[in-house]
């Protein structure tokens, strides 16, 4: 069996702690600890940073869906994909690095 992947908080701690900061949704903001970096965006824009939480769908997102943008304590963006109330994929634009 394959090992799971890195956990957030182990990859980019830093950046970690802005997200739980960011967040103000009691149920989303318990996730951050235990979120994992599944696979960075690959999109090759040298403004993304952004990464899957959960592997990426084949198809669109189910109907449970929905975007949360949060106050990025940076001059970019910060958008959450948030699928059933869980975070799916971690939009982060025109950021430095996470490491």
């Amino acid at each position: 069996m394959p090992a799971p992947p890195p956990l957030l908080r182990a990859t980019w701690p830093t950046f970690a702690a802005e997200l739980a900061a960011a967040l103000d949704e009691p149920g989303l903001k318990d996730q951050v600890d235990r979120l994992r970096v599944v696979e960075e965006c690959g999109c090759g824009d040298d403004f993304c940073r952004s990464f899957h939480t959960a592997p990426k769908p084949t198809g669109p997102y189910s109907a449970g869906h929905r975007n949360l943008e949060l106050p990025a304590p940076w001059p970019g963006y910060l958008i959450l994909d948030v699928v059933d109330d869980e975070i799916v994929f971690v939009e982060v634009l025109y950021r430095s690095p996470l490491n």
